[in-house]
């Protein structure tokens, strides 16, 4: 069977020493620490390995195909030109990483969302001359969202190519993380409540419902999203979304579920729970579930293993697996 990942991430010297330095000083925090510095290493080297390493670590987990994408915080909260530099350089990074393993990996390319017209120009030459399937974008750019018209060049851009846009956690904006997240907790807790716990995924849940809510999918109805973390919350909520945001308030051409349904496709994102995923599929049909382990930060055979038991008949897997994703990005 064979198996696409679609959320599997990489680094550049150029991104760990600019957005990615605290990544790197969290790790050279816990030289004291050794079994937590053993694992910042290997997810360190994990994130710059675009070679032989990675091909192996795929082929000990059965993987046969990773879209690679500029792991988080990305070039969001850069200033313009550092987004666009710094986005060049990682999309040609990774195309050559691409041409080196052609039946290998593919590429969502880096875009430098805080400038749209440049971002746009971007994604045009990822897709036309590098040959990528996409794009990734993590959250929001200094605290304004996707579904404001300043970034609809991009969306636009997106939507005319026919590709698309992998719309990943990021940190909420300070303020938020401050006013929702910060108490007298335990060392780290607000850290963890406002990232990988709970904020990270409200953060992208309430993104998505500002793209449908705000018209982007009646502007741009071909545009299609990717989200991780089998929806991040949104399929559990999806029924009350639908009952308490009817057509007659939102003033929209469809319902809610509908834009969920038809303009957003899910992956894994190291949830690896049966039943996040059965709620999941229950809300919106296996034809819009795909693959993804989460690498190098989770477990590429844990995810493996966890695609082999769903509790779905041999077509929905193959779908899961790989035909989904070869009929969204065309590979």
């Amino acid at each position: 069977m064979r198996t696409i990942a679609l959320e599997e991430h990489f680094a550049t010297e150029a991104f760990m020493e600019g957005p990615g330095r605290e990544l790197r000083a969290m790790a050279e925090a816990t030289r004291a620490h050794p079994k937590v510095a053993a694992g910042y290493s290997r997810l360190l080297e994990g994130l710059s390995d675009l070679g032989e390493g990675r091909i192996a670590a795929m082929d000990g987990a059965g993987v046969d195909v990773q879209v690679l994408s500029l792991t988080s915080p990305g070039v969001e909260q850069l200033d313009s030109d550092e987004a666009v530099a710094l986005s060049h350089e990682s999309n040609d990074r990774m195309a050559e990483a691409v041409r080196r393993y052609p039946e290998r990996l593919a590429g969502f390319a880096a875009l430098p969302t805080p400038a749209p017209e440049a971002a746009a120009e971007e994604l045009e030459r990822a897709v036309r001359e590098l040959g990528f399937v996409g794009a990734i974008i993590n959250g929001h750019a200094g605290g304004r969202y996707l579904d404001d018209h300043f970034f609809w060049p991009i969306l636009e851009r997106a939507d005319a190519l026919g590709v698309p846009v992998y719309l990943h956690p990021t940190p909420p904006p300070r303020p938020v993380a401050e006013a929702s997240y910060a108490g007298d907790f335990a060392p780290g807790v607000a850290e963890g409540l406002a990232s990988a716990a709970w904020g990270w995924h409200v953060e992208t849940a309430t993104h998505v419902l500002r793209l449908v809510l705000g018209g982007v999918f009646d502007r741009f109805p071909g545009l299609q999203l990717v989200i991780g973390h089998m929806g991040e919350g949104l399929p559990f909520f999806l029924p009350r979304l639908e009952l308490a945001l009817p057509e007659m308030l939102t003033k929209l051409e469809r319902p809610v579920g509908d834009y969920l349904r038809e303009n957003v496709h899910y992956t894994f994102g190291g949830f690896n729970w049966a039943q996040a995923f059965l709620d999941l599929v229950l809300q919106v049909g296996a034809e819009r579930v795909m693959f993804s382990t989460d690498y190098p930060y989770a477990s590429m055979a844990e995810a493996r293993a966890f695609l082999d038991r769903l509790p779905v008949g041999p077509a929905d897997r193959e779908r899961i697996s790989h035909g989904n994703a070869e009929r969204l990005l065309g590979m």
